[in-house]
């Protein structure tokens, strides 16, 4: 797993080249400028022609010196994210099977009746369902990665039954009272593929669960206007930094050791929000949440209309 310090040598690499370049630019403007001025008149024109090549090659090196090493940075942070993504799978694979083969060894050593055997039982299902959520977002993932578009038509989505789905599923899954999670949402539809939609929500919802104080509180409200759907999804948690609202959108990226050690995921929650909103030529940002803590996600998404029936 790469390490901060990992980024000290190419940054230093960086100034170093990009000081290098210009001094030897400045030098050569000088030498040429001199040249040119002491020269006779007839051979000034040759070093001023050499002056001006010369500087337009400069330029172009100095430009390519940064563009290379500024890519060299971006794949030294990608190989980072993509350390920590293999970290973060490897502990959401592990925790669930270590725990649904200790709870199987139990059952078969000994019997378990009453009370304790039912709750075995909740507790692995438990387990199965955090490993098929996990294998669902990955394979979420690589369907997006297809570069070959869904040969499926898109169809128009209720937006607001949607959520109310994913309201029920997420609050049983999580554990916490349905009258956490409060709704204002307008019966809107989208023209998108379901499963796009469906993606969408899930991973706005499980974000703000996962992040919500406690006791949790979200707010939902979708709102419809000029042909747009407007979808906020808020909590009560610590927020996000508006240092990290851009970067928190970057595959495998996880905002901070702190959340890294709190709480599990893979970092392709929000990537997946974003890749939607893409395909949808829509838009996401992240905004403060009036009058308390918390951060709020708010969706603008195009060829929406009001459901009339």
């Amino acid at each position: 797993m790469f390490e901060r310090k990992s980024l000290t040598w190419p940054i230093l690499l960086a100034i170093f080249m990009i000081v290098g370049v210009v001094g030897l630019t400045v030098g050569w403007v000088l030498l040429n400028v001199f040249n040119a001025i002491s020269a006779p008149t007839k051979n000034s024109s040759v070093y001023w022609v050499l002056l001006s090549v010369g500087s337009i090659i400069f330029v172009f090196i100095l430009i390519g010196i940064i563009l290379y090493l500024v890519w060299i940075i971006q794949n030294i942070n990608l190989n980072r994210r993509q350390s920590n993504f293999i970290d973060a799978v490897t502990h959401e694979l592990k925790t669930p099977i270590a725990s649904l083969k200790l709870y199987l060894q139990t059952l078969h050593r000994r019997p378990v009746e009453g009370e304790q055997r039912i709750e075995f039982y909740r507790t692995m299902m438990e387990d199965v369902d955090r490993l098929d959520r996990l294998i669902n977002q990955l394979l979420d993932v690589a369907r997006l990665q297809q570069k070959q578009n869904d040969p499926a038509p898109p169809e128009w989505i209720d937006l607001d039954a949607v959520i109310r789905q994913f309201v029920t599923e997420l609050t049983t899954q999580n554990s916490i009272p349905a009258d956490s999670v409060r709704l204002q949402v307008a019966t809107c539809e989208i023209l998108a593929h379901r499963v796009d939609a469906e993606i969408l929500i899930r991973n706005l919802m499980e974000n703000a669960i996962k992040y919500a104080g406690k006791p949790p509180e979200i707010d939902i409200e979708l709102k419809y206007s000029d042909g747009f759907a407007t979808l906020s999804v808020s909590d009560n948690g610590t927020g996000v930094p508006r240092h990290l609202r851009r970067k928190i959108f970057q595959r495998f990226y996880r905002a901070g050791d702190e959340l890294e050690r709190r709480q599990s995921g893979t970092g392709l929650g929000l990537f997946l929000v974003r890749s939607i909103v893409q395909r949808l030529k829509g838009n996401v940002r992240v905004v403060d949440v009036p009058r308390k803590t918390g951060s709020c996600f708010v969706v603008s998404l195009p060829n929406a209309r009001l459901r009339t029936s």
